[in-house]
């Protein structure tokens, strides 16, 4: 009898050819780009670096595309919206030392959204590894304990066998869910030595599915059947595991009112005659899901924003499908199923009763009734006006960025995104200048949509330099700056709380000027003619900047009453 374990992949001819006539030349470089390439890689991000110059003098020599931000942080934004995109684990390249460490909020934001991220970064030679002070420049005493508390895994190298196994380890570490960043580093000495090591020709690994104890499901699906007033959370884990077809049908099976996070837009339609949308910043919204008796909460941790600042007090049964297990009842007790949300709703799909309720539209109807009201009572037409015009200008299968800024808070709450993983948004960790060049990472991996990237003039300026990156490769991005002349949002906390703003004001360059500088086109628009603007930007090939300069306002919170 032969099992599965005792089966062994034989190499083709052309492999063995391979292995045993080696092009000459080669070094341990090499292997990092062969061994990407047999994993499935076809782009890569990056910075070059002097310790990491083996990588991209080997990267030269491979078919691998490359993409090259300006600036480290960068990159890795444009490396988690490529992996959000495809759910590939999308490679980073870095050097050792400052550029590593500048890379640490984007991997923070990848880590906080799931997003699979392969950190490659080079390390002083093999000689200053250890912690000792050997004075090499760029030398840290433990540049992976920099590393340990922001990715999922951490991976060093010290020899060139072990590069091709490293690497594997670590792409099979950021696409197990929840998917995450990942570090691997390789000395410099290693990248540049010549190595006899045969060229990588496979490259498959096998991420571990996480599907749910059956046990756990049959008991939530049993509360589930028997519930008089169920509802849903849906979170970013129901976009990541491509599970909101799985969703919609266990929604209208229970006829269970359904809430998305700000993770999890578009896991829900927006106007299915069951969304609550994703006013979860709302006390009126808070009210409703503290009234389900069983809350089903898929994919979701229920932290900070999706509880309304930690005011959400459910009074019902709580049961929480997440894949993530240090997010499994840290804030709210629940049957905890530990499990990728797509199996585990398949599995509530075979098991949980049909049920009938015709009063759950017309609760949702009054809900979302209320929740317009309060809006509408605080004049509030100009942020309203503004975010429609961005809905009406962009294209309903184009994904869009966000970066931390007013505009984006009000698409967390009010914008429909029309469709699952097409609304992404810096949320996660809350970094400023996430939005384009995740953009950029997001149009290289998808030319065929162009990509919208929001962001205020205070996260335009971390990262104004990737519009060079933009031009260089043609990117189909349009940029839209909403120019308040500071950081809008921390300006209304410290007017509400202290009476008076103090270091928000940000006096900024002409964005226009300065885009055209780049060589990309920009245009001044205003509220009312800001939807043609953006659609004529959005329909042109390449980048282009649209400049609006308003002062928007914020809806009144209603968790500090």
């Amino acid at each position: 009898m032969t099992h599965d374990h005792d089966l062994v992949l034989r190499p083709t001819a052309a492999q063995t050819e391979a292995a045993l006539n080696p092009p000459p030349g080669r070094t341990g470089a090499d292997l990092v780009v062969e061994t990407l390439a047999g994993l499935g890689a076809t782009t890569v991000f990056g910075l070059p670096g002097q310790h990491a110059l083996g990588i991209f003098d080997a990267l030269g020599r491979s078919d691998l595309r490359y993409i090259g931000l300006r600036v480290e942080n960068n990159a890795g934004f444009a490396a988690d919206a490529y992996g959000r995109i495809t759910g590939e684990a999308a490679p980073l390249l870095l050097s050792a030392g400052p550029g590593a460490l500048t890379s640490l909020a984007a991997l923070q934001e990848a880590r906080a959204a799931s997003a699979p991220v392969l950190a490659i970064g080079s390390q002083v030679p093999t000689a200053g590894l250890g912690g000792g002070r050997h004075g090499y420049l760029h030398e840290l005493p433990d540049q992976a304990a920099s590393f340990r508390g922001v990715v999922k895994s951490v991976h060093t190298v010290r020899t060139q066998s072990q590069i091709p196994s490293a690497i594997a380890e670590a792409w099979t570490s950021a696409l197990t869910v929840p998917h995450g960043p990942v570090w691997v580093e390789i000395p410099q000495d290693v990248l540049l030595a010549r190595t006899p090591i045969p060229v990588v020709t496979g490259g498959d690994t096998f991420p571990e599915e996480l599907p749910p104890r059956p046990e756990l499901t049959a008991v939530a699906a049993d509360l589930l059947s028997r519930a008089e007033r169920p509802a849903i959370i849906a979170g970013g884990g129901v976009v990541r595991a491509d599970a909101s077809k799985k969703l919609r049908q266990l929604a209208e099976r229970l006829q269970a009112p359904v809430v998305t996070t700000f993770g999890g837009k578009g896991a829900f339609p927006w106007t299915h005659p069951l969304s609550l949308q994703s006013w979860l910043e709302d006390r009126h919204t808070t009210d409703f899901l503290e009234d389900a008796d069983v809350l089903l909460v898929v994919g979701s941790g229920l932290g900070e924003l999706s509880s309304n600042y930690h005011t959400f007090k459910p009074r019902g049964r709580v049961i929480q499908i997440e894949a993530d297990l240090g997010k499994l009842e840290s804030n709210h007790p629940a049957l905890g199923i530990h499990a990728d949300a797509r199996l585990a709703l398949q599995a509530l799909l075979e098991t949980v009763g049909e049920r009938t309720d015709p009063t759950a539209p017309e609760r949702v109807r009054t809900l979302l009734d209320r929740v317009r009201a309060r809006i509408a009572a605080q004049e509030l037409t100009l942020e309203q006006d503004v975010l429609a015009a961005v809905r009406g200008a962009l294209p309903a299968g184009a994904p869009s960025f966000w970066d931390m800024t007013v505009l984006a808070y009000w698409a967390w709450s009010a914008f429909d995104a029309k469709a699952p993983n097409t609304m992404h948004s810096a949320q996660g960790a809350g970094g400023l200048g996430y939005g384009f060049p995740a953009a950029l990472g997001a149009a290289a991996a998808d030319p065929t949509h162009p990509v919208l990237a929001v962001s205020g003039d205070g996260g335009a300026l971390y990262s104004v330099a990737e519009l060079a990156t933009a031009r260089q490769y043609d990117l189909n991005v349009t940029w839209l700056i909403v120019d308040d002349g500071g950081y809008g949002i921390l300006r209304e906390y410290m007017t509400e709380a202290f009476g008076q703003p103090t270091a928000t004001e940000l006096p900024g360059p002409d964005y226009v000027a300065l885009a055209e500088s780049f060589g990309v086109p920009g245009v001044r628009t205003s509220p009312k003619t800001l939807e043609a603007d953006l659609a004529k930007a959005l329909a042109s090939p390449g980048p282009s900047v649209v400049v609006l300069p308003a002062v928007l306002r914020m809806f009144a919170p209603t968790h500090l009453g």
